[in-house]
């Protein structure tokens, strides 16, 4: 499964499980089980680098196990193959999102106008507060 070019996850690492849906269905709904597992293990996948494993790892949150392994849920769908394709693009979807690598953020310091112009600004309203006293109370 090609997630975007340079980054392909073999099939050989996604196992699929199918599982009796709560969804719609009616009666059929009891006797066929539609809704699809998805396990990819993550933590010992050869196909994704060590910083983006972890980005998978903080992306998916209780999707997770213990182990390291990433259980996505379809259900939505009334077939196999749709709720099969619905994983499948979920995954596709979250590895997308964890292949990109966070802007780091620079710290910066506020410039001197900036600085100046709070301390007018705290001062005009300490003047304001000062003027809504009543005379008794000074």
């Amino acid at each position: 499964m090609e997630i975007k070019p340079g980054l392909t996850i073999p099939d050989g690492e996604l196992v699929f499980s199918f599982v009796r849906s709560s969804g719609p269905g009616g009666q059929n709904v009891n006797k066929v089980a539609t809704a699809a597992q998805l396990r990819f293990d993550v933590r010992h996948s050869p196909s994704l680098s060590a910083e983006m494993k972890d980005r998978v790892l903080k992306l998916a949150g209780s999707r997770m196990t213990l182990e390291g392994t990433l259980v996505i849920e379809a259900k939505r769908y009334r077939t196999q193959e749709q709720n099969r394709a619905d994983a499948l693009l979920r995954l596709a979807v979250l590895l997308e999102k964890a292949s990109h690598r966070p802007r780091v953020r620079h710290a910066t310091r506020p410039s001197l106008t900036a600085r100046i112009k709070r301390v007018e600004t705290k001062k005009k309203h300490g003047i304001t507060k000062k003027q809504r006293q009543s005379a008794s109370e000074e």
